[in-house]
């Protein structure tokens, strides 16, 4: 198949005819594109329209969406363009996706080059804004998000918003120390200056590779979410983290709004171990070892805060943690981390047996098994190591000793599980069923395959139960689908992530036209910032691919909804492939030739009942909703700058953070926190505590019959 691709882009012209009249550009004396860029964002454009599952062509709708993807990238907060800059761009809006399938990056090139004007325009005026004499008396208002309103104006309306960062930051630095001494403010303004210096700084390094990437991104996430194209320095970091090992945090980070958020955590990390940090988290400051200094880091760029959060294992990093949904004035909790080598192969599933009491007064024995990510060891399998490590080998294994220890119901955890090995899956899905059909996959000729667990037999059959939420996705959803198709268990959480598609990652010098290499030759040009053992000219993940249940459902878009559903602080309208806007849509195939174990319909909906009647009067349900509350409140918070309201709203957040905590611990037995000592962690998981108390409610009530 593969080389019936490499052969459908050889004979893809990289000449396009019919483009429109192009707009003149102004000369901005900004970044420009290489040679280079402009033939490999050609040849990413020929797999686009060609090879991949959708086949979008460039035409004027998805230029739009190009535009749009670019704009927001930049300036999703509406803090440093201008309206004239906007005005300006619409002129280019309608021609850019034909300009690229041209070669032609000017147009993108020329909008980044004036948001990078614009936003050393306003950090400029912000350094020069610390030293003045600010009213905190004055009862004025800063909003940190700006996306649902309009383009500032006029130079003075941009200038007034940041005069009030400045002030934001500023009470921020004071009510953080808890310090108003002459010198206290002293350092707070020279800390305040050294985070605007050295964004100016960074600001200053971006160079054109940056800018390619960047634009890129906007053509591929306005294809599809899942397709991306990475450069050479991208690709390397890239299959570094995906194949080998990451020493740091363990964590996925992204840039929200100018605050470094946690994307991902990695199964087995230091965030994973620590369990007090969550997706969506915000990280503000950095310090290196017990004792260092912390480091601002607030609007900086990604990769440089990166470098600061990352280092060798065995050394200690503490990071200021806004937990997710709380405003940024709010007290961050400070988190110390050891850092460690991860090797993503060795993320293994893990057990704990748990004892509930059920309703019936009896105690019961749930064997709970997490489940990181869907792994195997290919090397050590095609080397035919009888040992080899793969994730269904290992719960086999658990599910011998849960056996051995009695215990009365199964609970397999995929929550936060984005997937892995789609084999493993499979025979993992074989544990619990006879043989029979998995999951069908359709290629990009709509040719369907379906895969199958061939073994006979199962290794438990007793009562199952699958938690899943809003990051269960890809291998997960086929493995929860499959359970529940087949009507083997109960699927508890949260609706899953919706990621039905299957990618490849496809080295560009394997695949780009003999007239590409002709003119890349030609151009003498050689990129000094590709690293040694990069791919030459990057590298793009494509999606060729999608999954279909065995019922003919589609895991795109609409995931898996679980028989008990829990409320979850990660609504589909942010998180998730349906908040994807270029994301392929639902649909649905032919039922492939399978047969149920039971039909759960009846069953599920008598523990949805039991299940409701006993969270209500839960005090860790209530937080939970309280936590979902606060996650879904509208995120264009007004904060007001005057000194004792500013004050008292910190102190209030931390009052509840304080008495919820104190409460939870008088539950569990434990001491209360006090004053001016470190926060306790609490090691309190409501999901995984009522979905095990739901599985006694199906001993009780099912167990045994059919």
């Amino acid at each position: 198949m593969f080389r019936k691709l490499i052969f459908a882009l050889f004979v893809v012209s990289i000449v396009s005819c019919g483009s429109k009249p192009r707009v003149a550009l102004p000369d901005d004396g900004g970044l420009k594109p290489s040679t280079q860029h402009q033939i490999i964002a050609k040849e990413v454009i020929g797999l686009l329209e060609n090879a991949s599952y959708k086949k979008v062509k460039m035409n004027d709708s998805i230029s739009g969406i190009i535009y749009d993807n670019l704009i927001k990238g930049l300036d999703q907060s509406k803090n440093y363009l201008l309206q004239s800059d906007i005005d300006e761009f619409q002129a280019y809006k309608s021609n850019l996706a034909q300009d690229m399938k041209d070669g032609d990056l000017s147009a993108a090139f020329h909008i980044f080059n004036v948001y990078k004007k614009r936003y050393l325009e306003r950090m400029q005026y912000a350094l020069s804004e610390i030293d003045k004499t600010h009213d905190f008396t004055k009862d004025e208002f800063y909003q940190p998000n700006r996306e649902k309103l309009g383009w500032f104006k006029t130079d003075a309306e941009a200038n007034d918003q940041w005069r009030k960062r400045v002030k934001y930051d500023l009470l921020n630095l004071e009510t953080a120390s808890g310090k108003s001494t002459d010198s206290a403010k002293t350092k707070q303004v020279e800390t305040l200056k050294k985070r605007y210096v050295n964004l100016i700084s960074q600001t200053k390094k971006y160079n054109s590779n940056d800018a390619f990437q960047i634009i890129m991104q906007a053509l591929t996430d306005a294809v599809d979410p899942h397709t991306s194209y990475f450069n050479p320095s991208y690709a390397q970091a890239f299959n570094e983290g995906m194949a080998n090992t990451f020493e740091g945090i363990g964590a996925r980070l992204m840039i929200d709004n100018e605050a470094v958020s946690i994307n991902e955590i990695i199964p087995g990390g230091p965030i994973f171990k620590d369990k007090t940090i969550q997706v969506n988290d915000k990280i503000i400051a950095v310090a290196q070892g017990k004792d260092g200094e912390f480091e601002d880091i607030i609007g900086w760029r990604l990769d440089a805060a990166v470098a600061k959060i990352k280092g060798p294992k065995g050394t200690i990093v503490r990071l200021k943690i806004i937990p997710a949904g709380q405003p940024m004035n709010s007290h961050p909790r400070i988190v110390s981390l050891v850092r460690e080598k991860i090797v993503v192969e060795e993320e293994s599933a893990k057990k704990e047996i748990m004892n509930i009491k059920g309703a019936d007064g009896k105690m019961y024995k749930v064997g709970v098994i997490n489940i990181p990510k869907f792994y195997m060891d290919f090397e050590a399998y095609r080397r035919r190591d009888p040992n080899y490590k793969s994730t269904t080998r290992d719960v086999r294994l658990i599910l011998d000793s849960l056996k051995q220890a009695k215990v009365d119901a199964v609970l397999i955890d995929l929550r936060f599980n984005g997937g892995g090995s789609l084999p493993e899956a499979i025979d993992l899905t074989g544990l619990f069923i006879d043989k029979g059909p998995v999951v069908q996959v359709r290629d990009t000729k709509n040719n369907i395959d379906v895969e199958e667990d061939k073994n006979a037999g199962v290794t438990w059959d007793g009562p199952l139960g699958v938690m899943i939420n809003r990051f269960s996705a890809s291998a997960s959803e086929i493995f929860a689908g499959a359970i529940q198709d087949y009507g083997r268990g109960v699927i508890l959480g949260s609706q899953s992530y919706g990621k039905g598609t299957v990618q490849s990652a496809i080295d560009m010098s394997r695949v780009i036209s003999p007239t590409s290499r002709l003119l890349l030759k030609a151009s003498g040009e050689k990129d000094p910032d590709t690293p040694e053992g990069a791919p030459q000219y990057g590298q793009i993940n494509i999606t060729l691919g999608k999954f279909y249940r065995v019922n003919g459902s589609s895991t795109q878009h609409k995931g898996v909804t679980p028989d008990i559903t829990f409320p979850s602080q990660f609504s589909a309208e942010k998180f998730g492939e349906s908040s994807e806007k270029s994301a392929l849509p639902w649909d649905q195939i032919q039922s492939s030739n399978f047969k149920k174990v039971a039909d759960m319909t009846g069953v599920d909906k008598q523990l949805e009942t039991l299940h409701e009647a006993r969270i209500k009067n839960s005090l860790e349900y209530k937080y939970l909703k309280e936590d979902i509350e606060e996650a879904q409140k509208d995120e264009d918070v007004k904060i007001s700058l005057e000194l004792n309201k500013f004050k008292k709203e910190k102190d209030d957040n931390l009052k509840k953070n304080r008495d919820r905590i104190n409460a939870l611990l008088k539950l569990q037995g434990k001491p209360a926190w006090e004053e001016g000592k470190p926060q306790p962690k609490m090691d309190l998981d409501f999901v995984k505590d009522e979905s095990a108390k739901v599985m006694t409610d199906y001993i009780i009530n099912f167990a045994g019959k059919k």
